[in-house]
Order: C-alpha cells, then sequence, then structure tokens
C-alpha cells in the first residue's frame, strides 16, 4: 500500500456518516500501528512475547475494516477503498499506519 491509496480509502471513510464504526476501525488502527511501531525497540524474547498481543490487535483491526465495509454497503456509501485493500495483511497493516499518521497531521 503506498500513501496515495491510503489517502483515498482513508478520505473514503473519513467521510462515513458511521461515526462509532469509523472511530472504532481508528482506534484499531492506532493500537495497532502502535505495536507494530515499537517493534523495533524489542529483542528477539520480547518479540516472541508480544507477538500473540501485535497479532490480536492486527485481527481487531482487519474486522473493524470488514465490519465498517459491510455497513457502509448497506448504507450505499462508496466502499472502493476497501476494494484496495482486498485482503492483503500486510497492506492492511500498512493502511493502519497510515491511517494513524494522517490522524496524528490533521490533528496538530
Amino acid at each position: 500500500m503506498d500513501y496515495e491509496k491510503a489517502k483515498v480509502a482513508f478520505k473514503s471513510i473519513n467521510e462515513s456518516k458511521l461515526t462509532d464504526l469509523k472511530y472504532q476501525l481508528f482506534k484499531a488502527a492506532i493500537r495497532y500501528a502502535n505495536i507494530r511501531a515499537e517493534w523495533i525497540f524489542l529483542d528477539l524474547e520480547q518479540r516472541k512475547d508480544q507477538d500473540p498481543e501485535r497479532t490480536a490487535a492486527h485481527n481487531r483491526f482487519i474486522d473493524s475494516c470488514n465490519i465498517i465495509a459491510r455497513n457502509m454497503k448497506n448504507t450505499n456509501e462508496d466502499i472502493s477503498w476497501a476494494e484496495i485493500l482486498k485482503q492483503d495483511r500486510k497492506d492492511i497493516g500498512d493502511f493502519a499506519c497510515f491511517i494513524t499518521a494522517i490522524i496524528g497531521i490533521q490533528n496538530r
């Protein structure tokens, strides 16, 4: 996932009227991105200990993406962003990091 695709996907989600689901997704993205960013500071043993939590946070973010996409579709909102992500775990993880960066920059 590159920044331009992430920006388009973020814009679509951010424009959703499903505020609660949108914020759940954003919070899940921030949680996962935080774990991923701190990964560099962990030694091998710490990574082994943290890996289940990282995977669970990643899965929660993926679930949040799927939930909001399904609900946006049901309310006739644009879900083309979901097609950008497909089901590629790495791209979805990158997207969580992009969301976190975009939100952080927007709220300065």
